[in-house]
């Protein structure tokens, strides 16, 4: 044995066998790693082997901590999307889209750009709802700003045959898109989020002229959204579409089991009116992120600037190298949309919109037998209990009611209020309703509330507030059209007295509309009644100074999302599921459950162990013998599934005796 002594005369022994050699080069290394000035070779046999066994341990449980806080936290995956983000810079379309030029508000109104228009300023103005098609020309749809009433320009009302076509190209697209890596799919969806960013000011201004909303609405409910749901695409999307593993039984242990998730095709979406630009990318986004090609049906109302939307979106696919026609737009009224639903090229519907309409679309796609998702819209419920702070929960109210000018599917259009509060509530509310300044958002700096996309829906709100008004509510403020402007436009109204009788109680009315209703003796149990009588089911929210108490009383309703203490939220965040049920609709988007709604769900079973496959027992297998095929076939049901040892054991005897 040969030793080879440090200063400290200290040996160790280098001939001592493959373990004492393994455990001192490991104490060497730990040394050298974490002691600056120590001598490696001064170490017993005994002392190499501690700390060598201490970095072993200490090596296990980092790898451990690591993969278990990745698992949670994902850290690999964000550092991969970081790297991602940092050398693989997007371009910029900028040029490649043709928006139109901004239109600043007028300046010098009353001497001051930062005053208000005083109220009823502007004399009244005469009132003509333009018409969609003109019957000189019904190829064409007319485009109207619902605010000013001017034209916007037109676009084709397209055929049966010519919404066809474009989903065959779409189609055809898509054989190759479905072969693209998630990396080239996220970056196109980073080359839209950053067209997206530098171009807030114009979408925001194509918004406002084509829908009638504030340029903050759009902001909020437009730019917002869509920048938050591309980020969780660009996060979550791929973890998601990601081989689901599942479980196996014991009978099947050598068996591996999952579901991948395939693209469908082409999905055909149909899209409302209330957020033009939202709507035109919420399922263009998830829909090519999941591999398929999107056919979209814009609303006839917003279909002006859903033209210059989709475009961006083009442009996005055409600069990465991808073909442009995986995405198409049909414009044009009902029928185009029954031509999209009834396309033999489409292999799925998304729509939003009303219920009616909604039993049109699965009537239309029935007969293929085509899946389809409905987001029939709300009546959302806010309840504000006895024990909450008025001044805190006003400024909800006052944004849950009149965001969008209640153009919103999850906005709030039935007010809860305790009876202990109600009174005071009403009193400290209705200033700040009757205050609310409305304008075209284009043409003034100070716009709480815009137009109403549609005038038949101003007809429609003014017939249920007449009716509630006919059987006992009180009309605070509002109550009517505002025409001192020129366009459609409702003002804002405070109703209060609302009882189970009158329509507004149970029909969706989508405009600006506060509906307070007493909850009797502050009774947590006929709150829960009050707000399931109802036959919408989208979202809920309860605000309480206690939260257990909030989600005590929205864990009974009947609603697919609820909030506690919070209004709209369940949105932005998209990595929830987004839907209703009753007469919202049924099906999800957003979340991986909205994701994977736009792929085929394929079960997958594969052998686990290389060699190791599955054969035909004797006994079951063609010509059969009943009888040894019945003992064999008990034996083995008895033997995974006896709920004791001994029936387990009966079954082992049963497999031997008719194997």
């Amino acid at each position: 044995m040969s030793c080879e002594h440090s200063s400290g005369g200290t040996c160790i022994n280098e001939d001592g066998g493959f373990a004492t050699r393994f455990f001192g080069a490991l104490a060497q290394l730990a040394l050298q790693l974490f002691v600056a000035d120590a001598d490696p070779t001064a170490s017993s046999p005994q002392e190499a082997r501690a700390i060598s066994l201490l970095l072993l341990t200490t090596s296990v449980l980092s790898v451990t901590a690591a993969h278990f806080v990745n698992k949670d936290w994902h850290l690999w995956r964000d550092l991969k999307l970081a790297l991602e983000s940092i050398f693989d810079a997007v371009p910029d379309i900028s040029s490649e889209v043709d928006l139109p030029p901004l239109r600043l508000p007028d300046e010098g109104r009353n001497g001051d750009d930062d005053e208000p228009r005083k109220s009823g300023s502007t004399p009244s103005l005469a009132f003509k709802t333009p018409l969609l098609i003109d019957d000189a020309n019904p190829t064409v749809l007319q485009c109207y700003s619902p605010a000013s009433l001017e034209k916007l320009g037109t676009v084709p009302n397209l055929s049966a045959e010519q919404v066809s076509d474009l989903a065959l190209r779409s189609k055809s697209a898509q054989r190759s898109w479905r072969t693209t890596t998630f990396a080239q799919r996220r970056r196109v969806l980073r080359t839209l989020q950053k067209y997206v960013v530098s171009h807030i000011d114009e979408i925001c201004h194509l918004c406002a002229r084509d829908s009638g909303k504030t340029q903050v609405d759009a902001l909020l409910g437009e730019i917002l959204t869509t920048c938050e749901k591309i980020r969780t695409l660009l996060h979550h999307g791929e973890t998601w579409l990601e081989p689901s593993r599942r479980d196996v039984n014991p009978m099947m242990m050598h068996k591996r089991a999952y579901v991948e998730y395939v693209p469908l095709g082409v999905l055909g979406i149909i899209a409302p009116w209330n957020y033009p630009f939202h709507n035109m990318l919420n399922h263009v986004l998830s829909g090519i992120f999941s591999g398929n090609g999107v056919v979209t049906k814009c609303s006839e109302h917003t279909s002006w600037s859903s033209v210059y939307f989709h475009s961006i979106c083009r442009a996005a696919l055409e600069v990465n190298g991808h073909d442009p026609e995986l995405v198409q737009l049909c414009t044009g009224v009902a029928e185009t949309g029954k031509a999209l639903v009834e396309c033999s090229h489409v292999d799925k519907i998304f729509f939003t919109g009303s219920p009616n309409v909604g039993r049109h679309v699965m009537r239309g796609a029935a007969p293929h037998l085509k899946p389809v998702v409905l987001e029939l819209g709300g009546k959302d419920a806010m309840v504000f209990c006895d024990d909450v702070k008025l001044k805190d929960v006003i400024p909800w109210a006052m944004r849950g009611c009149f965001q969008n000018c209640g153009q919103n599917c999850c906005g709030v259009e039935r007010l809860f209020v305790y009876e202990s509060i109600v009174k005071d509530f009403i009193t400290a509310i209705a200033e700040k309703v009757r205050n609310l300044r409305q304008g075209c958002p284009l043409s003034e700096n100070w716009v709480d509330c815009g137009a109403m996309v549609m005038d038949a829906q101003c007809t429609l709100i003014q017939e249920l507030v007449d009716d509630a008004v006919a059987k006992g509510a009180e009309v605070h403020c509002g109550g009517k059209r505002n025409t001192s402007n020129g366009g459609q436009f409702y003002e804002p109204t405070l109703l209060s007295g609302v009882t189970t009788d009158m329509r507004i109680w149970k029909e969706e009315v989508f405009g600006p509309i506060m509906c307070v209703i007493t909850v009797p003796r502050d009774s947590d149990e006929t709150c829960v009644q009050m707000v399931n009588d109802c036959p919408f089911g989208l979202g809920s929210s309860v605000y309480s100074a206690s939260t257990s108490r909030a989600l005590a009383i929205g864990s009974h309703f009947n609603t697919g999302m609820f909030t506690a203490n919070d209004f709209g939220v369940n949105y932005l965040i998209q990595s929830l599921p987004f839907g209703g049920v009753k007469e919202s609709g049924f099906g999800r988007f957003a979340g991986p459950e909205g994701l994977r709604s736009c792929c085929l769900e394929r079960s997958m079973v594969v052998d686990r162990i290389p060699g190791v496959k599955t054969s035909i027992p004797g006994p079951i297998d063609y010509p059969m013998n009943t009888k040894q095929g019945m003992g064999f076939g008990k034996g083995l049901i008895k033997l995974f599934y006896g709920d004791s040892v001994l029936v387990k054991v009966k079954g082992i005897l049963d497999l031997i005796r008719n194997g």
